[in-house]
This record gives structure tokens, sequence and C-alpha cells, in this order.
């Protein structure tokens, strides 16, 4: 069976769902195509609910901290009531019977099903064939993705998903991956009480980011009883009565091991092309992404779009949604604004939370920037100063000293994600940096820091 619609849109996540909802309002007929849940990863596994274990297991820190600030507290870690939150607040008990219909009520068609490109203008889903007029959207973003360690797939380990739907916490947990991922649900753990390590491949944790966030977020969770273990090569995993155990491989050739009642895989996420047919219009499926210009065009496919992780172009929420608005007015003809990454924003809700945007030191150095860096700690401003205890971070710039702008910024702080936002507009405006010295701040703000950094920045 053959049918023609306008525009179909395979995954539904906030990215494709985002097109498939912008398309309808304006009057053609799309079919939105999902598997899973619509809104995908973000509201049911990802931002939503894990900001809010985040926020309780911040609340638990806090309250610590009152015996030295305010008085005396006693709290009682208890994982029930996060667990009841996420289902009756952020997932509806991981129903998306609410995001249906609003797609619906905008006049959207949804079919639940694997979506897959059944050659150029084609897309087959369970038997049925839908041809598109106006063009497809691939928008099927990533799942979590396991390291080819042996023995592995015989561990019952978690992925976020698991972690987020947890109703009950294990005594203690092996986190595999010092990202983004990792390291916010095992801080959250380890404030309900769990034993948690760390174990990463790498030199350091969060290697995207500069050294110094790395560094200073590593003394953190050290200093909270987690244990970190960096540039850890894991030559094996296995059950073992009921606890997970991964053999860890040293230089000199010995083996030692670490073991947990639960394993957290945080190795990373990957699309997997293949399962969508991309073959079928000439596409790599062994690519780990599908290349999009700056309108979401794939190349020398006619009609076809993609948006979202499955572009492999920053992995968020934000840049999926970015995308995705882009594409829709590509699609309706709307002669849109260019894709612009230069300035991306990007934040990992530790606590505290580390924030960056643009290139890193390093980046801007390897892109051959002539470069200067500025930095301030936030412990030696006056809020720092004032907030006392949870005061960890710093402001790092990093300016290209020959055009006098930012390229890269750090907000690493208690808001340190809230803070990144006036560097995220300096650097995707190019604000001159004397301009900004001339701003007036706030006082006494967490985004005074910046002022502080920028002093620093003009001694270099």
């Amino acid at each position: 069976m053959s049918e023609q619609v306008d525009v179909v849109v395979i995954g539904m996540g906030v990215g494709g769902g985002g097109v498939a909802e912008d398309l309808a309002d304006a009057g053609l007929d799309v079919v939105g195509i999902d598997r899973g849940l619509v809104g995908g990863e973000c509201p049911y596994w990802g931002c939503i609910p894990t900001k809010m274990m985040i926020r309780a297991g911040n609340a638990l820190a806090e309250a610590s901290r009152v015996g030295e600030l305010a008085g005396t507290s006693t709290v009682e870690p208890d994982w029930s009531p996060v667990a009841a939150r996420i289902r009756d607040e952020a997932t509806d008990d991981w129903d998306d019977r609410v995001a249906v219909e609003r797609f619906e009520g905008k006049g959207g068609r949804f079919v639940r099903g694997d979506g897959r490109l059944d050659g150029p203008g084609r897309v087959a889903v369970d038997g049925d064939v839908f041809e598109a007029r106006r063009g497809i959207v691939v928008a099927t973003g990533t799942r979590a993705a396991a390291p080819p360690i042996t023995g592995l797939d015989a561990v019952d380990y978690w992925t976020n998903r698991e972690a987020v739907e947890a109703k009950e916490l294990p005594e203690s947990l092996l986190v595999l991956g010092g990202g983004a991922i990792g390291l916010e649900l095992a801080q959250v753990f380890a404030r309900f009480g769990v034993r948690v390590t760390i174990v990463e491949a790498a030199p350091r944790l969060l290697a995207p980011e500069e050294p110094e966030s790395s560094e200073l977020i590593a003394d953190v969770l050290r200093g909270e009883g987690i244990e970190v273990q960096v540039g850890a090569n894991v030559e094996a995993a296995r059950a073992d009565d009921g606890t997970a155990v991964l053999t860890l491989a040293g230089d000199d050739g010995t083996t030692t091991e670490v073991t947990a009642d639960r394993l957290l895989v945080a190795t990373g996420r990957r699309a997997d092309l293949a399962a969508i047919g991309v073959a079928s219009v000439g596409l790599d499926e062994k690519a780990r992404g599908i290349p999009v210009d700056d309108r979401l065009r794939v190349p020398d496919v006619e009609r076809l779009w993609s948006v979202g992780d499955v572009t492999g172009v920053g992995a968020f929420t934000h840049v999926a949604v970015y995308q995705g608005r882009i594409a829709a007015a590509d699609i309706l003809g709307e002669n849109p604004v260019p894709a612009d990454y230069r300035a991306l924003p990007r934040v990992t809700f530790t606590d505290p939370e580390v924030g960056s945007v643009g290139a890193s030191e390093a980046k801007a150095r390897d892109d051959g920037i002539s470069v200067r860096v500025g930095s301030a700690p936030v412990s030696t401003s006056s809020r720092g100063w004032i907030h006392k205890l949870g005061n960890d971070g710093f402001t790092k710039l990093v300016e290209d000293a020959d055009r006098g702008y930012l390229v890269g910024a750090t907000s690493v702080g208690p808001v340190g994600g809230e803070v990144l936002g006036m560097l995220t507009l300096a650097v995707h405006e190019r604000v001159p940096t004397d301009h900004l010295r001339q701003m007036i701040y706030a006082y006494p703000t967490f985004h005074r820091g910046i002022e502080d950094a920028l002093r620093d920045l003009a001694d270099h």
C-alpha cells in the first residue's frame, strides 16, 4: 500500500517532533513516525527526569551545609519521592498520549512503528509506504552505546534509562564513563547514599571541557566520597553472584578488579543508520551521522533533511530544536538564517555546574588563533565569598587577541549554566572585549565574576 503526503518525519523526539508540529501547523499533510515515545529521550529518560534527580540531590547537599551557615539540620535521604515525581510529573509513567494528541491536534498524523527510508522520497513502515511530495526529515536520534568489553553483554547493566526508571537504589554502583551523563548520575546517587566508583578510560573526566574543569570536578566528587579512576583500561566485565565486576588492566601488565551491586554504562551514544535504511538513498550506513548542510539538507539527496543527534552535530536538546526550526522553515520556503554552531553552549549539571561555549583554549590554539586567556575563581568574588560552602568554580575566557573578541568561555560554579548565558551572547555576537569591560555588572552576583576574568585577561 502506497500513499502520497507532503512530508514524512521519521523520529518524533524534540527535533523531529518540532519540525512535524511546525509543518502541520502551516497546513501541510504531515506523517510523523516513531516506534518509541513521542518526545524522545529528553522528556522521558534525559533532560527533564535527570534534572529532577539532580535537584533532589542538590537539596540534600544544601541541607548538609545548614549546620555551618544557619543552625542545625538533620536530613535522611529517601529516593521514593524522587521516583514518584519522575513518574507523576515528568513522564506520565512513560505514557506519550498528551504529546501524540498535541501533534494530532495540529493536523498531523502519527504512526507508531519502525520508519525506514525506502529509496528517494519514500518511507516504509510496517508494510505501508508513504511517498513524500515536499520532503522527508530523519530525526531518529541515538541510543546508548556500550563499549566492546569482553563479557559486558552478560552483565545486566543499566543505561541512563534504567537509572531514571529505578524505584530503589543499589548499595553500590560502578559508573563506566566519565562524561556528562555519567558524572551527573554518579553525584546524584552518591548523595542518596550509594557507594559510587567512576571508571573512565580517558586521562581525565569531561574530556571535551577545559582541563581546569576536569580537575575541579574530580576533586569535588572525590570530596563527596566518590572513587574516581581515570586512565582506566577495562579489560573485561562479568557478573558474579548478583554483583558486577570490572577487570582493569594496568600499564605494568597487572590487573585489579572493582565490584558493585550495579553497573551503569555511560560511555556515549550512537546512531543506527543501517536501521533507517540510509543506504537506499546512497548514504553510508556505517557513518557516525547523516551529513547535513547549514539548512539541514542532506547533500546530493533531493528532498531529504535531517535534524538532531543523528546528524552528529552537538548531541543536545537545544541543538535538535534549533536545527528543527531551520529545517521546517527551509521546507516551507522561508529562506531561514543558516545554522551557525560557533557559539554552541553546553552544560554538565553537576554541582558545581560546568558550562562552556565555543572553542576551548586548546581548540582555539589548534585553529591557529592568537589566544589570550583570562580566568577568575568563584570563591574570590564577593558572591562566592558570601556563598561560602559549595562555591567551587571559575570563569575562563578565551579571546582571539588579534580580533579582540571571545571565541570561547567556561563558567563553572553553583549556577555556572546561568552565568554562561551572557558569555554565549558575547561569543555569538563577537562582542569586543573592550565593550564587555565597559559594562556595568550587578553587585554582588555570580556573573560579576566575568568582570574579574576580563581584568585578568587584560593582564595577559
